[in-house]
């Protein structure tokens, strides 16, 4: 039987990666692993999961948050946990401090030409009754 070298007993090495996702506390990480494909003794496969040069419990069977020890863990795709990190941070950027403009009409209405910025309450406003 032929060993990958840097992987005693090993047959096969293939590199896996994976985003998590705690639902308790919300703690989002991604982590990479080698997998390392063996055979026992008596011929069954078998596959050992590797981080750092450690044997680790497989991702897939029962993961943990390292955050806050529980186990209710979504696994998605690779590069998730970076995206959604990148769209916060993207979306929580606060605006450049400077004047802010006034609608110049008195009604609060866009001047012509103007484009106006619709909020819920301006389209919900038609199935709202008046009190009589």
């Amino acid at each position: 039987m032929s060993e990958i070298a840097g992987h005693p007993g090993a047959t096969a090495v293939v590199n896996e990666s994976y985003s998590f996702a705690c639902m308790r506390c919300g703690h989002g990480w991604e982590q990479s692993y080698e997998i390392e494909h063996h055979v026992d003794g008596d011929g069954r496969e078998f596959v050992q999961y590797v981080v750092n040069g450690q044997v680790v419990p497989s991702p897939l069977s029962r993961p943990t948050c390292a955050n806050c020890d529980n186990h209710v863990v979504r696994i998605m795709r690779p590069g998730r946990v970076a995206s959604a990190r990148d769209a916060a941070h993207r979306q929580h950027r606060t605006p450049a401090a400077g004047p802010v403009a006034l609608p110049a009409s008195a009604d609060g209405a866009p001047e012509p030409g103007e484009q106006h910025h619709w909020h819920l309450s301006d389209l919900l406003h038609v199935f709202q009754r008046k009190a009589s």
